[in-house]
């Protein structure tokens, strides 16, 4: 521990892949944990994260694993993947198989950013240089560096990568050849073999495949050279889910483990016509099955099983699998099964390499390419930990003994705090060099490393709380950003998200603060990175989030899983009443999202159990008002939303409330006027500025002035002023209902809209409520077959898009049509389920508007006179006044 710090010295001796995994996970959690700490990476590679294996910039060299599988995070398996995309790989799958370059870069990028999170906390320091020496010193080490210097440290990681291979295998007079590549991947290496100079390869693992690859050009040969002769096999294109493995397996005999296998592999074979997903279900299991082997037992299976376990596990991507099989078959690459006997010069320079079987390869070039070694003594470093006893072999003699990831010394004690994962845990774990596998044991070391330092932390007497009195487990400045996004939340306002950013960067362990960010990422479409911010939630919920905080997590949880989220908030806030947030999002959110699984009355319970919480406070008045006036009870709305406005003339809720007031008593002038000067007004900062605009709108048509709609329409409801859902719900049902007012003459912009929103949107809805949008824009857009493709995807998805939506979407194709009387049949019919999608009276009447355009052309005047009547004796229209007054006066 340093004097001038008082932080603890943690040296991680390797900055590629595992080096930079275990910094990633001692800078987060050191943050959150507000545990001071200083890092020191010592690697002498000009970028941490790359290693040997992400160095490369060969677009060819593939990942064998899938996108999906190289997070690294063991809590957010997609984080790879939407790295990606957000560097300009937008249609990446978590099934592709990216650039070995990409994944460096994103090492190298994910490690950066927990630096910059860490700041103030963890204090990193990057040595380009080499340790050579690690003796104990104290409860501590010493670490003596290539450049002359030493470092003292309190904690070592040796995340020192494979061992160097030994080239054993070669004749003594092929290493002393300068024709010879000892270390393929050296920088260097190849640049000397000549542009029609045949080379082999000794070895045909992955690594021989990167460099047939690298080295195929027309008029060489690239041989490879195995024992086996086996190169490895690829990835599925299309790969199935893996299959679970026999229950007790662990402990088995190898000759019986082995047989089990073999029945496990041709069941998948017979139900699949695949082996990989048999393979991809052993996975997880394989440390346990090795572990339950004896020493005899593992020796024969590196004797007799390796091969074939390497080949089958270890495997191409799909196109890389396309390109070798492509060199291949032109005869650029030869694939040999055999040995190197001996090799001599020819006169040419070349060489003659003999194999076991009496043939003969003629080659400019040998590379080795059997592989890193399996023995930790090979590197210098190594070697002096286990002669000084800090480290003993591990199983077989392949790397080192550990105890979950700390050294077991010569005496059998793993007390010191000294660490390793990855490569030199092969013989423990035998599988252990692949991401998946080493960012486990770099969260585990990382919480290891750390574990001295919780007792030193001491917790805060006294926490701050939010506006509404609940207490909230973070320091004070943080609680301040985080209130001021709650405020933004609970008055509908924008830019909450940069608050709760705000809160999370001032203290990374606050769950709420990370909860709240994935919370809008999900309901409201905020640019959030929704999956990491869930998994941060849930770490700092677990490490010091109260109870509340840990079930608030828990909902926002559910609800981005849809688990039964709207049950798990409901229930939530039955424990919690005066969670203002949880409560922002139920209502509106759950009360007008037309669930179908909670009774109707679920808004009304909810405001009521939770008025004792706020004790007349203006947010909760104004969830009041709203939903009063859906009820009908438009004077009480009316009375409640003004006195919630009087208290805080920013509420989005209880100005949503009044608009709806205005428009259902039939106060169109009053309702335009004050709601226009609003938007202008405290309104400029809100949220769904679009949405008041829209009730604006209404307003308007209600009061016949086309032109006033279209210039509504394209100042505040335009595309790029409106994108996504918005969009789609505000600016296309305007244009439809406009059109069906006969008050929009001419093309309507409806493609634009369309534009505007991801096309999963709208042909593949989640909700009943967007969906019936989604076939509002579509009819108007006049897209027959897409409204068909919508049909087809609400027939299969819930049970209020399979009642409701899909027979929409009949009688609209009918409108496009013109099959008039068929269109009022199904329009007619639909009317009274119509509260089942959700959304507001105000918003579903786009339905019914429809329905008064069928009925006017298919002749049916008299029925269309008798809806203008009911609609007028609901609220004056001068708009409906006068359709009724074209009809004449009938029956």
């Amino acid at each position: 521990m340093t004097a001038a710090t008082a932080r603890p010295v943690v040296a991680v001796v390797g900055a590629g892949a595992a080096g930079a995994l275990v910094a990633v996970q001692l800078c987060e959690t050191a943050a959150r944990r507000r545990t001071p700490l200083e890092l020191v990476l010592i690697d002498p590679a000009p970028e941490a994260g790359r290693g040997v294996a992400y160095a490369t910039e060969v677009p060819e060299h593939r990942l064998n694993v899938p996108v999906g599988g190289m997070s690294c995070y063991p809590d957010d398996p997609g984080h790879f993947r939407r790295w990606l995309c957000r560097h300009g790989e937008s249609t990446v799958t978590a099934g592709d198989f990216a650039p070995r370059h990409r994944f460096g870069s994103y090492l190298a990028d994910t490690l950066g950013r927990a630096i910059i999170t860490a700041t103030g906390t963890v204090a990193v320091r990057r040595l380009r240089t080499t340790a050579t020496r690690c003796a104990a010193r104290g409860t501590g080490f010493v670490l003596d560096l290539a450049d002359g210097t030493t470092l003292d440290a309190d904690s070592v990681v040796l995340a020192t990568g494979p061992a160097p291979g030994t080239s054993s295998w070669a004749p003594p007079e092929l290493r002393a050849s300068d024709r010879f590549v000892a270390r393929p991947w050296a920088p260097g290496a190849l640049d000397a073999v000549g542009d029609r100079e045949d080379v082999l390869l000794v070895g045909a693992g992955l690594t021989a495949v990167d460099l047939a690859l690298v080295l195929d050009r027309p008029g060489r040969t690239v041989h490879t050279l195995s024992r086996s002769g086996l190169l490895p096999r690829p990835h599925a294109v299309a790969p199935l889910p893996p299959v679970p493995v026999p229950d007790g397996l662990a402990g088995l005999p190898l000759a019986r483990l082995r047989a089990v296998l073999r029945r496990h592999l041709a069941a998948s074979m017979r139900e699949h016509g695949d082996w990989r997903p048999a393979m991809d279900g052993l996975r997880p299991h394989i440390a346990a099955l090795w572990e339950g082997l004896n020493d005899d037992e593992r020796a024969e299976f590196l004797g007799r099983d390796a091969t074939l376990w390497n080949v089958h596990r270890h495997r191409m991507a799909p196109t890389t699998a396309e390109a070798i099989a492509r060199i291949r078959a032109a005869h650029r690459l030869r694939v040999h099964a055999g040995r190197v006997a001996g090799v001599r010069p020819l006169e040419d320079g070349r060489l003659a390499v003999s194999l076991a079987d009496g043939r003969e390869l003629r080659v400019g070039r040998v590379v080795d390419c059997t592989g890193p070694g399996l023995r930790a003594d090979r590197d210098p470093l190594w070697a002096g930990l286990l002669a000084e006893g800090l480290a003993v072999p591990g199983p077989l003699g392949i790397g080192v003994a550990t105890d979950g990831g700390r050294l077991t010394d010569a005496a059998g004690s793993s007390a010191r705090p000294l660490f390793t994962l990855g490569a030199p845990r092969r013989g423990e774990l035998w599988e252990t060099t692949a991401i998946p596998e080493i960012r486990a044991q770099a969260r585990e070391v990382a919480e290891a490393v750390l574990a001295p330092s919780a007792a030193r932390v001491r917790p805060v007497r006294r926490r701050p709380t939010d506006q509404f009195g609940l207490p909230l487990s973070t320091h004070a400045a943080a609680a301040a950003a985080y209130r001021s996004g709650l405020g933004r939340v609970v008055t509908v306002r924008a830019k909450a998200a940069e608050s709760f950013v705000r809160a999370v960067e001032l203290d990374p362990g606050f769950a709420l603060g990370h909860a709240a960010l994935a919370l809008l990422g999900h309901e409201c479409g905020a640019d959030v990175d929704v999956p990491r911010a869930l998994a941060d939630a849930r770490r700092a919920a677990k490490e010091r989030g109260d109870e509340r905080e840990r079930s608030f997590v828990e909902v926002v949880g559910r609800r981005i899983g849809a688990d039964d989220g709207d049950r798990a908030l409901v229930e939530h806030l039955d424990r919690y009443p005066g969670d203002a947030l949880a409560l922002s999002t139920a209502v509106p959110t759950i009360a007008f999202s037309g669930v179908g699984d909670l009774d109707d009355n679920l808004a009304q319970r909810l405001v009521e159990r939770t008025a004792s919480a706020y004790d007349g406070h203006w947010f909760h008045t104004s969830l009041r008002a709203f939903l009063l006036q859906e009820e009908g009870r438009i004077d009480e709305a009316g009375v409640l939303a003004r006195e919630a406005l009087a208290a805080e003339p920013a509420s989005g809720h209880a100005v949503h409330a009044l608009a709806h007031v205005h428009y259902e008593s039939g106060d169109h002038h009053a309702g335009r006027d004050w709601l226009d000067g609003w938007i202008s007004g405290h309104g400029r900062g809100a949220v769904h500025r679009a949405h008041f605009s829209w009730h604006v709108a209404l307003h308007e048509l209600a009061l016949d002035d086309s032109e006033a709609v279209r210039r509504r329409w394209f100042a505040q409801l335009a595309p790029r002023r409106v994108n996504g859902v918005r969009a789609l719900v505000d600016s296309g049902s305007l244009l439809w209902r406009a059109r069906m007012c006969r008050t929009w003459q001419g093309r309507m912009p409806v493609d634009h809209v369309l534009d505007a929103v991801a096309a999963d949107l709208v042909e593949r809805p989640a909700t009943a409520f967007t969906a019936l949008h989604s076939a509002v824009a579509l009819t108007a857009a006049g897209d027959l077959a897409a409204l068909r493709r919508l049909r087809r995807h609400a027939a299969g998805a819930d049970e209020v898009q399979r009642e409701v939506v899909a027979p929409l979407c009949a009688a609209l194709e009918a409108v496009l049509e013109e099959r008039w009387p068929e269109a009022v049949r199904g329009l007619r019919a639909l009317l009274p389920t119509l509260r089942r999608v959700g959304g507001s009276a105000a918003q579903r009447e786009v339905v019914e508007e429809t329905l008064l355009y069928a009925l006017v052309e298919s002749g049916q005047s008299d029925a269309a006179r008798h809806l203008l009547r009911t609609r007028l004796d609901r609220r004056d229209s001068p708009l409906d006044t006068r359709r009724l007054a074209a009809l004449g006066a009938g029956h």
